[in-house]
């Protein structure tokens, strides 16, 4: 039974069982709530990991009837697509600029505490770890759950505390560690003056070892998803050798929760679309799925409904997230089919911007990595099955002004398969299509890094070329439609676009040396995970996201108006202001028990 479909009965009962970790839940009072002693069975306490798998959706909700303190899915999408694309430069806003201006903020580096979508954030992540510590607490007190299922529901428990917390740490650096031996009335004042990547590490470290490598619900973790997660965290500290290890043993044994070694899939886009997910390259996946009978898109990745295109589009709304100028740029390769690492924006994709859907327009004729067209949807190419793209049609701001003249490609469902894998249960659209937060080709990229840290550049080469080799397939290819007019009728032999993409020659990474063989690694990263939620974290980790990001809002503010006046500060924006709610509500006599980060006071 996939998990998402028991999360989905679960979940709603799970919220009204548990108290929020943040002060403004526990200020109002829990509808139906249930004892400790109530819920310590097997039972109870398989509903409550239940409950803290569900809260990986980013959904918050008090559960009170009143939804007093209801968070909008999209402040806490956990694709992170506003924390971590749009602050990355992947992308824009997108809309106009009426339309969720605090986003604007956090994209330009001008956001204060007072934002709201840190509040969103903050509260939602919280709710998830708050969940985790429930199970723990009443595991303790359960006398009818054997060993092995009280080793394998801490095991999961503790993995999910652990992503939680790695969240929490990536947007906010120093944050409260609240674990089962808090009590909730004692949690809104806990201190954030501790490093907390030991404990994420500790969470890690026991699921790596306690955790089955397979499981008979997909959407439960497995040990290699520990692994992986492990691996990561040692990678942000700078633990390569340490990391290493880990990956080592991930790639050479690692399998899915369902049994399948991790291999690349042949196809690119199989990471993106429902009909194939929870395959060989899923390693940690958040669980979706349409029309579940709640007559809502909750389950459906409701934090990404307004990122589909807007106008006279199938989708209805909402024409945010709009691919950046810069990421299709990142795509434009040389004629042996290898990236311009350094050098990728004096080449610009030709763009249909001012150019009205009416009027002609030819695109790009130059060389390009074909997972552009699965990343980046642009006029004259098919956007998947739904026809040619259109251009100013689809986009939002008149003359594509204010975010471009794109459309976001990977969080989209295929027109054939619709009925069964797009929710209209809502004013926007929900999917199907799972939302990956670790898959394998992120694992070899992380390897790669790792390896080339500790100067191993062939075999660093070697993790990256796998990457690049798929990217290469000519399956991979976008190809034109039979029937432009019935696009459902199939495609045709010929590619949508002048694709060539290459695996580095052999001694490559060697010769560049290792500070040159990490740049191909970082922009391998941008090129194979674009508009997924990691680029401004990893920006941050590898220390350049001072030139990166000025050099962005130079070169992007020529073509749009977004993001003009955008700056990113180092030593300040490296992390994201802690909610000023927060901070009240954790203050006492005058004094609160949270440390704002530094350049925002």
């Amino acid at each position: 039974m996939k998990l998402a479909n028991y999360m989905a009965l679960v979940a709603v009962v799970a919220a009204g069982l548990l108290s929020d970790a943040c002060k403004d839940s526990l200020e109002i009072p829990a509808q139906g709530a249930l004892s400790d002693q109530t819920l310590a069975t097997r039972s109870g306490v398989d509903a409550l990991l239940t409950g803290a798998y569900a809260a990986l959706d980013g959904q918050f909700n008090d559960g009170s009837a009143l939804n007093l303190a209801r968070t909008n899915a999209w402040e806490a999408s956990p694709s992170n697509w506003v924390y971590g694309s749009i602050a990355g430069g992947e992308a824009h806003k997108g809309s106009d600029g009426s339309d969720q201006p605090a986003i604007d903020a956090i994209a330009k580096f001008t956001a204060d505490p007072s934002n709201g979508y840190f509040n969103g954030k903050w509260r939602t992540v919280y709710e998830g770890v708050n969940r985790t510590n429930s199970v723990l607490r009443v595991l303790a007190q359960a006398t009818d759950v054997s060993d092995a299922d009280r080793t394998s529901f801490t095991a999961q428990a503790r993995f999910l505390r652990g992503h939680y917390y790695f969240e929490l740490k990536k947007m906010w650096n120093k944050v409260p560690w609240i674990d089962e031996t808090v009590d909730t009335p004692d949690a809104s004042g806990q201190n954030n003056n501790e490093d907390i990547w030991p404990k994420i590490e500790a969470d890690f470290k026991y699921a790596m070892d306690n955790l089955p490598a397979t499981q008979s619900e997909i959407g439960r973790v497995n040990k290699w998803a520990a692994a992986s997660y492990l691996a990561k965290t040692y990678l942000y500290e700078h633990k390569y050798a340490e990391a290493k290890t880990v990956f080592d043993q991930v790639v050479g044994q690692g399998v899915t929760s369902n049994g399948l070694k991790y291999a690349l899939m042949p196809k690119y886009h199989d990471n993106f679309d429902a009909a194939t997910e929870n395959n060989s390259e899923s390693v940690f996946q958040i669980q979706m799925v349409a029309n579940d009978g709640t007559n809502t898109i909750a389950n459906a990745n409701q934090g990404d409904m307004l990122n589909f295109p807007y106008g006279d589009s199938p989708f209805r709304c909402c024409g945010f997230y709009q691919p950046s100028q810069d990421l299709a740029n990142s795509y434009r390769t040389d004629a042996n089919g290898l990236p311009l690492v350094s050098t990728y924006n004096t080449q610009p994709v030709k763009n249909d911007q001012g150019i009205a859907s009416d009027q002609p327009f030819t695109p790009d004729a130059g060389p390009l990595d074909p997972r552009l067209d699965w990343t980046v949807g642009r006029r004259g190419i098919p956007y998947l099955d739904w026809g040619y793209h259109p251009g100013a049609k689809w986009i939002r701001s008149p003359g594509q002004t204010y975010a471009g003249p794109y459309s976001p490609k990977k969080n989209i469902y295929m027109q054939a398969t619709a009925g069964l894998y797009a929710d209209q249960h809502s004013w926007a659209p929900g999917t199907a299509i799972n939302l990956n937060i670790i898959r394998y080709a992120d694992v070899l990229l992380m390897a790669a890094e790792a390896e080339a840290q500790l100067g191993n550049l062939a075999q660093a080469q070697t993790y990256v070329n796998l990457v690049r080799a798929r990217a290469a397939n000519p399956v991979n290819f976008v190809y034109t439609y039979i029937d432009p007019a019935k696009p459902l009728n199939g495609y045709t032999t010929t590619p949508a676009a002048n694709y060539k993409a290459a695996v580095y020659p052999a001694g490559r990474f060697a010769a560049l040396g290792k500070d040159g063989a990490l740049n191909a690694i970082y922009f391998e990263r941008k090129l194979e995970l674009a508009m997924e939620g990691h680029r401004f974290f990893d920006l941050v980790r590898w220390g350049i996201a001072e030139p990166v990001l000025n050099a962005y809002f130079t070169y992007e503010s020529t073509i749009t108006t977004d993001i003009r006046g955008g700056r990113f500060i180092k030593g300040k924006n490296d992390y994201f202001p802690i909610p000023q709610r927060q901070i009240d509500l954790s203050t006492s006599s005058g004094t609160s028990s949270l440390t704002q980060n530094p350049g925002y006071n």
